[in-house]
């Protein structure tokens, strides 16, 4: 199969950030069976959903991993014109809900086995595919994990995320949590006997605004844009009528920290507004719903240099959205961004990917697959 039939396959699984993912798992591992790989299905705590792990060659030298997800976002957007999962192609468009984020990159992998099992390899090629990236890079902790168990520590590892086949270096670290408010219901025209949870979260409103400002004049890394860290209150949900005091608020906050700085740190002046609201009456409940690291890899640094080799490009510095690549590089695994696509057509109506960039993915992993050969 070339990678357009093999795309054609993967966009057809809704495979929507976390929901079951049995369908597309069963598909990738009997294609990648049939193409001579080892195959591991590794199941998530959540029972429903697990990520997979590939490997072409021997397993017990160091080798690279080749990581992307297998979840997309939701294809909600009403300008779609076609079928978000049913693979449309115009021209060399190939339109369809993860085509760019990111199952361009798989199909490019699968597409490549074939060609990769024919190869004496002296150092092995593992693929690593994960669940819930679009919840904040939830499933692929539990794979670095069981990494000690499936192969050598590995050389580096390579995210597929939309890059334009240009590698990076350093990408942002994210944390999000939800706050919960509890006060007491009543009729608005006793505002005495209740406790409106709406009025309650204003003081923790006030501590997100005032720690989003205060970041923007304190530390600073010109890599990024913009070159600080952010805090954001993104969802505010509360309330039934005008005429009935609110009992409880819910709100999701979230933090992108710079190089060095740790996420969920940034957000905890919002975490003691909200605890200090228990000495009013009031009951809270924090919830850390995802975090994970920075990404910082040197500019010659030797996965940096392999890279710009392969594809041709130098390096970019530094993007601002967050991927998996800075999990791996926590467990001790040298990474960086390279992908087919635009990250600009992502999570967005008639997403798209041009033919021409799954093919110049194609290239990149086989010629990846040379500089292994025995």
């Amino acid at each position: 199969m070339n990678a357009k039939e093999i795309l054609d396959r993967l966009v057809g699984f809704p495979s929507v950030v976390g929901t079951p993912n049995d369908g597309i798992v069963a598909w990738i591992t009997d294609y990648a069976e049939r193409c001579g790989a080892k195959v591991t299905v590794l199941p998530g705590p959540e029972g429903d959903r697990a990520n997979l792990f590939a490997t072409i060659g021997p397993n017990h030298v160091p080798g690279y991993v080749l990581s992307g997800h297998m979840d997309v976002v939701p294809a909600l957007e009403t300008a779609w014109t076609s079928d978000p999962f049913r693979l449309r192609a115009d021209g060399d468009r190939l339109f369809g809900r993860g085509t760019s984020d990111m199952k361009g990159f798989l199909a490019a992998l699968l597409a490549a086995l074939p060609a990769i099992a024919e190869i004496p390899l002296a150092r092995p090629l593992h693929f690593a595919f994960s669940y819930d990236e679009e919840a904040g890079c939830r499933g692929v902790p539990h794979l670095i994990r069981q990494l000690p168990e499936l192969c050598a520590k590995p050389i580096g590892a390579i995210i597929g995320e939309p890059s334009g086949l240009r590698p990076i270096r350093a990408h942002k670290g994210k944390a999000a949590a939800r706050v919960e408010i509890r006060g007491r219901s009543g009729h608005s025209s006793r505002p005495d006997q209740g406790l409106n949870a709406i009025h309650g979260f204003a003081c923790v409103l006030l501590a997100a605004v005032r720690a989003g400002d205060a970041l923007q004049s304190s530390r600073l890394d010109p890599c990024f844009e913009p070159p600080y860290s952010s805090l954001q209150v993104g969802t505010v949900s509360g309330g039934q009528a005008v005429n009935i005091i609110p009992d409880c608020l819910t709100a999701e906050i979230e933090a992108r920290g710079i190089t060095g700085v740790t996420p969920s740190d940034l957000l905890e002046p919002v975490r003691l507004a909200a605890l200090g609201l228990e000495q009013r009456g009031f009951q809270t409940k924090w919830e850390l719903l995802s975090s994970y690291p920075a990404l910082s890899l040197a500019a010659d640094a030797p996965l940096a240099t392999l890279m710009e080799g392969l594809t041709g490009v130098e390096t970019l510095a530094a993007v601002s959205y967050g991927t998996e690549a800075g999990l791996f590089q926590a467990a001790g695994i040298d990474a960086i961004i390279c992908g087919p696509g635009d990250i600009a057509r992502a999570h967005r109506a008639d997403e798209f990917i041009r033919g021409d960039e799954l093919s110049a993915c194609q290239t990149m992993i086989e010629r990846l697959a040379e500089t292994l050969r025995n």
